[in-house]
């Protein structure tokens, strides 16, 4: 439901806060969408809608089968990288990186796909797979025919890696690539090119790219030319957005912009941006999507001071975007890497629970029985009830505060040969398992039980009570800043060869449901708020 305003309204950065990386925003039917990266969270590809910029519905994901996408073992921050929504008559269009794998010294494995939906309900089609040759796709439609276009690695020892944006026609009939992939821009001194979106306007051809990495030297970076192929030249202004060089901005690692119009030619970039919690630059919720006011210069796209801003003015004339009702376990519920089918997640074995059968560690990167939300603010409370009968050492349930397999707080009802039924926590710290506690903490009570993260910035406390009781609370304030993608950032070396393996998630709250001995204990997750 709209309605028509007749104030000015304001839209807050980020609008669409917590881990919200890669936008590419489109304008469908009088509304703006927006889709976003989900890396190795199921179901893939987040999509918003809005009548305003200002209030954001979640749509349902569109890959939502293991046929569509496969993330059982692939890396850490692998899975979907930097979707590309588009629409053409009366089709929408997304293509997509699964990352399997990758090496900053080696080869990334990097196979994209196409599917396809009359809606953005779907239904959306299987994968048509299309190439491998670097990450960061998107589609340029334009007089009847279709683009494919991509970043280029190059693989071999001594060649920039980042190699250039690739150009190949894709035929919409058969959903294939046909005829050569051709390099049209090799990027500016900035370099790491990449995220490219190509958009045409008053006989110029625009593209738009990522320049600079992903952390505080990202950059959206525009070039044109006359010729779909080119040469492209750059803005001689530089990019058209950065936070680089800013220190005093609250919008950090500023980049990735894919730019949209509306029917009266009023121009946006939805781009992303990350706030962090402390004067180390720790952003514990990842990179977040904001939107900017896009102004034309001189045939340029030109954002206010080349800045984010915090706010921006929204015009008059759009209908009020009405907040979608707020819905347990919706579409803001996922799981990591695993399809929530009824082997592990149910929602209907018990009224009004979500029943999980626990599974592997959230160390694994296979099969966790792991269900958990974005944490979106900088501080944030989510409670759980959840009733588990744990009857050893390896069966544990509980609240985890999750940044990925190697980085995550997790408070536990557990069982200790000792002492019984208890609480315990435990840290993953880069793949080091640390107990903050003492000894584990008794709890003879039986049924279910009430648990609560507090994250306030760079602290996380734990605390646990019965069904009506009054909160304890559980170990010491623990180090939110593990769950960042600045302490993800570190390097392994195996003999000559470096793996640089980076960080490019956010942190979630959610239940995780282990059980090692084989038997599959059953956890129900009663409440969350």
């Amino acid at each position: 439901m709209t309605a028509t305003r007749t104030s000015v309204r304001m839209a807050r950065n980020p609008v669409l806060p917590g881990f919200h990386p890669d936008p590419s925003m489109i304008r469908v039917n009088g509304e703006f969408v927006v889709a976003t990266s989900t890396f190795q969270w199921f179901p893939g590809v987040t999509l918003h809608r809005s009548t305003d910029l200002v209030t954001w519905e979640p749509l349902p994901h569109p890959l939502t089968r293991r046929a569509q996408l496969d993330l059982r073992g692939v890396p850490d921050s692998g899975g979907v990288w930097a979707p590309g929504l588009s629409h053409v008559d009366g089709t929408f269009h997304l293509v997509y990186t699964n990352m399997l794998g990758y090496n900053v010294d080696g080869f990334y494995d990097s196979p994209n796909y196409h599917v396809q939906a009359p809606s953005l309900h779907g239904p959306w089609t299987d994968p048509m797979p299309l190439h491998a040759r670097g990450f960061d796709p998107s589609m340029f439609h334009h007089e009847g025919r279709s683009w494919l276009l991509s970043m280029q690695w190059d693989h071999r020892p001594g060649r920039n890696r980042f190699s250039g944006i690739l150009l190949q026609e894709f035929d919409r009939a058969t959903r294939t690539l046909v005829g050569d992939a051709e390099v049209i821009f090799t990027g500016t001194a900035i370099g790491l090119t990449e995220g490219p979106h190509l958009l045409h306007r008053d006989g110029w051809f625009y593209l738009v790219v990522a320049e600079g990495g992903t952390s505080w030297s990202h950059a959206v970076t525009v070039a044109r030319s006359r010729n779909l192929s080119g040469p492209f030249e750059p803005d001689p202004a530089g990019p058209m957005l950065t936070s680089s060089g800013h220190a005093g901005l609250e919008l950090k690692k500023a980049g990735h912009g894919s730019l949209v119009h509306d029917e009266r030619d009023r121009w946006f970039v939805a781009h992303l941006a990350a706030r962090p919690v402390d004067s180390a630059g720790h952003c514990v919720l990842g990179r977040e999507t904001s939107i900017q006011r896009v102004e034309w210069v001189d045939g340029w796209p030109r954002v206010a001071g080349g800045v984010p801003a915090t706010a921006v003015a929204i015009p008059d004339d759009y209908p009020v975007q009405q907040p979608a009702p707020v819905t347990a376990f919706g579409p803001q519920w996922q799981s990591v890497r695993r399809v929530p089918d009824p082997s592990w997640l149910s929602r209907t074995e018990r009224l009004g629970a979500i029943r999980l059968r626990a599974d592997q560690s959230p160390a694994s990167r296979h099969d966790v029985s792991l269900f958990a939300r974005r944490q979106r603010a900088l501080s944030e409370d989510l409670t759980v009830v959840i009733d588990a009968a744990p009857a050893h050492f390896q069966q544990m349930a509980g609240l985890i505060h999750y940044y990925d397999s190697a980085l995550w707080h997790w408070l536990q009802l557990t069982h200790d040969e000792r002492i019984g039924r208890c609480l315990t926590v435990l840290t993953c710290d880069q793949g080091t398992l640390i107990d903050p506690l003492t000894d584990p903490i008794p709890w003879p009570h039986e049924g279910p039980v009430r648990m609560r993260a507090r994250v306030d910035r760079t602290e996380l406390r734990f605390a646990v009570a019965r069904p009506h009781g009054d909160w304890q609370p559980v170990g010491p304030a623990l180090d939110a800043r593990l769950l960042s993608d600045e302490h993800a950032a570190r390097t392994a070396v195996a003999g000559a060869t470096g793996t640089a393996v980076e960080g490019f998630t956010g942190a979630f709250l959610g239940v995780c449901a282990t059980d090692l001995t084989g038997r599959r204990m059953v956890c129900d997750v009663l409440d969350a708020s």
